[in-house]
């Protein structure tokens, strides 16, 4: 089964992340900034803009990402459950012995989309500068490369 599930991104093409570890917000840009960023390799982590610490591809969502993503699934699972309870039920009926499945199953209400406002200012590292992020607007640096760690001021 699989369920789709759309996040929204800023008018710049960012998408919201939170680290795993300082637990601030912060914004990195979704797909290739430029052509330089088309040719570079996927990081193994990313490292949080704000307090430098590393983190694996999975670790970034945000709790309204997560809350969101399990809004969706847990009604298309549900519906999917209960289609296949029907399905073999109804395969199960023979002459002799007769299934019904009555009812079905209140699945909850799917929420409605995220949005995402456009805040925060765009800050561009000198190591990896194919690699822009977007820090909260008055945060204070320094501020450290999404790619390999390193401070830098602004």
């Amino acid at each position: 089964m699989d369920i789709q599930v759309t996040l929204p991104l800023d008018h710049d093409g960012f998408l919201r992340r939170e680290c795993p570890n300082c637990v601030r917000q912060f914004k990195w840009h979704h797909g290739p900034a430029n052509e330089e960023a088309e040719g570079q390799p996927a990081p193994a982590a990313y490292h949080c803009p704000l307090c430098g610490q590393p983190a694996g591809m999975g670790s970034w969502w945000t709790q309204e990402q997560l809350e969101y993503a399990q809004g969706v699934a847990v009604p298309a699972a549900t519906r999917e459950i209960e289609q296949g309870l029907r399905d073999a039920f109804k395969s199960a009926s023979t002459r002799h012995v007769r299934f019904d499945f009555k009812g079905g199953t209140d699945a909850p209400d799917v929420p409605a989309p995220l949005t995402e406002p456009d805040d925060m200012v765009i800050v561009t590292s000198p190591c990896h500068s194919y690699e822009p992020v977007k820090v909260p607007e008055g945060s204070a640096g320094p501020y450290h490369c999404l790619v390999c760690g390193q401070a830098f001021a602004v």
